[in-house]
């Protein structure tokens, strides 16, 4: 089972639009869902699943909106959070920016949007390209297009529509990943991860059978090859173009792929991996009156490589003032509203070690402030280059035509969101 009902709702609780898609609850209930969220904040025991005597609210809140779903059953609350999700990808899709001014603005299309996602609170057509050949922003199109319903909606390939050409047939694939890292106070790494995704970009023409083959572990232990390195990937989640039961079977990753952008997998890795970008720390306090920050980053990556954009966020005690900055490269900023500095550097080579000293006046009285100071956060990207080792091993393309496709390969490392080391 999935959601009763669905509503979009401004920050003071006031339903902006709403789909009764199953009729069983009765949708005045609603009215209790605001209420119980302000009595669970001012608990501070917010929880995204409430209740009001046997109606649950399951919801989420984007930019001024809250997005609630309600039902009288025990759903599926997994399905029902990743629908709402999908609602707000689908629509900053259509809008641009998802907020309460573009609900207002664009009211008959939310609805028909909300009346063609679901059907009597089951998930149906959800792929924002499909649904724009037939809901327009256009309210005068609307109608008029609502005649004809695409073939995509009843196709078995719903994710592609039929006729595509191109002059020039390619396929971009970028392979991005992204490292999560947390170092302790004493240089040792409490945890480590590496999160990915293979994302494409397909311009080929009619229905092309696509099959991409990585370095993947299993697949090798399968076909009784063990050449190179080859990397064990966990949580993997594809689009819903991937043949599952082909990949089940054989480990082979074969799909008719959607037009356009897409993603066609993520995946985890569970491995300890070392900080690309290694940073130490030195605070010096002065009689209370003044505060310096000495900041050493040092590239682990080969030296080949290039992290680019890097950014390197310190916090500094709430009541500093009067800042100086010295760098070795680059250039700091001081950001009072969020008691931090931000070292950016646009180019930071692989193997090389820089400097950055920070000077804060003080009030002369003394804060106990740093003593539970947040981490330090570093942010970049490294283009052509993976920690995992993963790699697109081929990509075959196969077309009743015939016609010759090219594949472009790309490989980015990214921090994660989660990236950081604490002070030393």
């Amino acid at each position: 089972m999935s959601a009763s009902a669905v509503f979009v709702l401004d920050l003071k609780g006031k339903v902006l639009i709403c789909r009764n898609y199953k009729g069983d609850v009765d949708m005045s209930e609603i009215d209790h869902f605001f209420t119980l969220l302000v009595q669970q904040e001012e608990e501070g025991l917010l929880c995204p699943v409430m209740s009001h005597g046997n109606v649950h609210f399951l919801w989420i809140k984007h930019s001024n909106l809250y997005l609630v779903a309600t039902t009288n059953k025990n759903s599926n609350a997994s399905l029902v959070y990743a629908f709402l999700y999908k609602l707000v990808e689908v629509f900053t899709e259509y809008f641009k920016e998802l907020e309460e001014e573009s609900i207002q603005d664009n009211f008959v299309v939310v609805y028909e949007l909300l009346d063609e996602l679901m059907d009597f609170g089951f998930p149906q057509t959800t792929d924002s390209k499909i649904l724009q050949e037939y809901i327009t922003q256009q309210g005068n199109k609307l109608e008029v297009a609502k005649t004809k319903v695409p073939t995509t909606v009843t196709n078995a390939v719903s994710w592609r529509s039929e006729g595509i050409r191109y002059k020039k047939n390619e396929v971009f694939i970028d392979v991005i990943e992204s490292i999560n890292v947390l170092v302790n106070a004493n240089g040792s790494v409490m945890s480590s991860d590496i999160v990915g995704s293979i994302k494409l970009k397909t311009m080929l023409s009619g229905m092309p059978e696509l099959r991409l083959g990585l370095n993947d572990r299993m697949l090798f232990a399968l076909t009784g090859r063990d050449k190179g390195k080859a990397v064990t990937m966990e949580d993997v989640k594809f689009h819903q173009c991937v043949r599952l039961s082909r990949f089940e079977s054989d480990r082979t990753i074969s799909f008719i792929p959607p037009d356009g952008e897409s993603e066609l997998m993520s995946y985890r890795i569970n491995t300890h991996v070392k900080p690309l970008i290694w940073i130490e720390s030195v605070i010096e306090k002065f009689s209370h009156s003044r505060v310096e920050i000495m900041v050493k980053a040092k590239g682990q990556f080969k030296k080949q490589s290039v992290a680019n954009n890097v950014e390197i966020r310190v916090p500094v005690p709430s009541d500093a003032d009067s800042p100086k900055f010295k760098t070795s490269t680059g250039h700091a900023k001081y950001v009072p509203e969020k008691n931090l500095v931000v070292w950016s550097i646009k180019s930071f080579p692989g193997g090389k070690e820089f400097l950055m000293r920070a000077h804060f006046g003080l009030p002369s009285v003394e804060n106990h402030e740093m003593e539970g100071r947040p981490p330090i956060t570093v942010k970049f990207e490294i283009p052509y280059f993976t920690v995992s080792g993963i790699q697109v091993r081929y990509m075959k393309i196969i077309e009743k035509s015939g016609y010759q496709a090219l594949p472009w390969v790309r490989y980015i490392t990214q921090s994660g969101g989660e990236r950081r080391f604490l002070n030393g």
